[in-house]
């Protein structure tokens, strides 16, 4: 187990590596200048260049890469062009912000998704397994964005169980930061939940038809010691799989929840520093999303690997 470890370390470092050569490559090369962008059209190309000069833009590029990654490494994530401070300082709260939100949702989707698949499994062709199915349909359909507007209305507008748009910081109130939290991360998780659920169903009744699920059966196991014992087991992985994949997803996901519930979180920096051409924090904004993508998409497939020993 510890060589797979070592393995999916190394690999992860690799596939990071090449990320940041190709999303630094892309900022390099796009058309605008951000000395331009930050002095605007009317400076002078003395004035320009002097800028480019301080901006470390002139020095060639792998000068340029490798000086980025070294920094990278060691938490420095460099200097934004239009705010004039440290990246890091810029969106270091608000990663926390993103991955609260993501926690919270894949906390949801394990939460629900486990139990109902499970039932609607053993009870298949019931009444409540047809109603699941019904609601499985509905909000498999249904965009989180969407989602997140009708929970707005309905809890917010309707119930007032929390004012829309009026975010509560987690450095001012960490309890009434998470409970506004919560609305964000039903909508990011229903869709996924409802997938999950589908996904788990599927596995159970698939694995309860296999040969050895027969032969146990007619060696005098009961339905539910079978289920429980050997067919869950074998039907969790795929949903292993899958619940790592949605995760890395909703970490980018979760930048279009943040403006339909108006948090500010990496998707207002993301946008704000796009439209003025802030390359030092789109590029860390984007490594970091990749880093959260790679990272979970490592920790599943060791999870994978300690559930079932034969992919190892």
């Amino acid at each position: 187990m510890g060589k797979y470890v070592l393995k999916k370390i190394a690999s992860l470092a690799l596939t990071l590596l090449a990320v940041s050569f190709v999303v630094f490559l892309l900022f390099s090369v796009i058309p605008g200048d951000p000395a331009v962008s930050k002095l605007g059209t009317q400076a002078t190309p003395e004035r320009v260049e002097a800028l480019r000069k301080e901006l470390g833009l002139n020095a060639p590029f792998i000068a340029r890469y490798f000086k980025w990654v070294a920094g990278f490494v060691r938490g420095n994530l460099g200097q934004s062009y239009a705010y004039s401070m440290p990246v890091s300082k810029l969106i270091g709260g608000k990663l926390l912000i993103n991955a609260t939100l993501s926690v919270l949702a894949i906390i949801i989707v394990i939460g629900v998704s486990v139990p109902i698949g499970v039932y609607t499994a053993k009870h298949t062709g019931g009444f409540l397994d047809k109603v699941f199915t019904v609601i499985n349909q509905i909000f498999m359909a249904f965009p989180p964005f969407l989602l997140g507007l009708i929970l707005t209305f309905f809890f917010g507008i309707v119930l007032k169980l929390f004012s829309p748009g009026a975010y509560v910081g987690y450095e001012r109130n960490f309890f009434g930061f998470l409970g506004y939290m919560i609305c964000p991360a039903i909508a990011l998780a229903l869709p996924k939940t409802a997938m999950c659920i589908k996904l788990l169903r599927t596995n159970i009744l698939e694995e309860a038809k296999k040969d050895y699920s027969k032969t146990s059966y007619s060696k005098g196991n009961n339905t539910t010691g079978l289920l429980y014992k050997y067919v869950l087991k074998n039907a969790i992985m795929p949903t292993i799989t899958f619940v790592g994949m949605i995760f890395a997803d909703m970490i980018a996901s979760g930048i279009v929840i943040e403006q339909t519930f108006g948090i500010p979180g990496l998707g207002r920096s993301l946008l704000s520093a796009i439209s003025v051409r802030d390359y030092p924090v789109v590029m860390a904004i984007v490594m970091l999303i990749a880093f959260g993508i790679v990272v979970v998409s490592a920790i599943t497939d060791i999870i994978h690997a300690a559930v079932d020993p034969r992919v190892r």
